[in-house]
């Protein structure tokens, strides 16, 4: 834990000036690898994945629902699992009512499982939740995208297959095609955590230094005493 000093309010302030200064830097940086991460290239997909969706099967093109972006979290949900991933339920508390926000902007978003669409739905009703989530039990888009099964994660290979894990992946539709234009893993999926953003201005930050792991404190919304 941080060892906090007491400070005049002068001090404060001259030390708060000093801090605003660099936060104002970090912003101006943030700005700037948005801009490099929008350049990146696209990557033409030539498979077009069929989903188990609430509204019967559709193409990863249907999933654009008339829009040109796409943005699909992978959500850590195996067939025949009791719950969701407590980490990515903690992720998902933050995602009801952002979507028409996003659909403002050209963007459709919505969550992703390998777990038959029933399970998912279940899951999602306890949780009274109300974005979009799809199964994609029977297709390769979770391995092709690195979430399991895979070899591969965040950019590097592995000793062994991977189990499931979280992401974020973003596509784009042009003149009927689909491109792969972004994913992101581990810690840079932090930033579409805005309780976590919260807690990093709080007094005592995250305070994440549990026996069991930093994230050990997290339950399921409906889990807390």
């Amino acid at each position: 834990m941080v060892q906090h000093r007491i400070a005049t309010r002068a001090e404060w302030e001259a030390e708060r000036i000093a801090l605003l200064a660099k936060e104002k830097e970090l912003t101006r940086r943030a700005d700037a690898l948005a801009l490099e991460r929008q350049a990146l290239p696209w990557v033409r997909l030539e498979h077009d994945y069929v989903f188990d969706t609430e509204f019967g099967s559709r193409t990863l093109k249907d999933l654009f629902e008339n829009r040109t972006q796409l943005i699909v979290y992978h959500f850590m949900l195996g067939d025949g699992w009791e719950a969701g991933c407590p980490s990515c339920s903690f992720w998902a508390d933050n995602f009801d009512g952002i979507g028409m926000h996003l659909a403002a902007r050209d963007v459709t978003f919505m969550a992703a499982s390998i777990a038959p669409l029933e399970q998912i739905l279940a899951f999602r009703a306890r949780m009274e939740w109300s974005f979009p989530w799809i199964s994609t039990a029977g297709t390769t888009f979770n391995l092709d995208f690195e979430v399991s099964g895979s070899t591969r994660h965040n950019y590097r290979q592995t000793t062994t297959p991977i189990g499931e894990s979280p992401g974020v992946s973003a596509f784009a539709l042009e003149d009927g095609v689909v491109y792969h234009t972004y994913s992101s893993f581990q810690r840079g999926l932090e930033v579409f955590n805005g309780a976590y953003h919260l807690l990093d201005i709080a007094p005592r930050g995250r305070d994440e230094s549990g026996p069991d792991g930093k994230m050990d404190w997290v339950r399921h919304h409906d889990s807390y005493n």
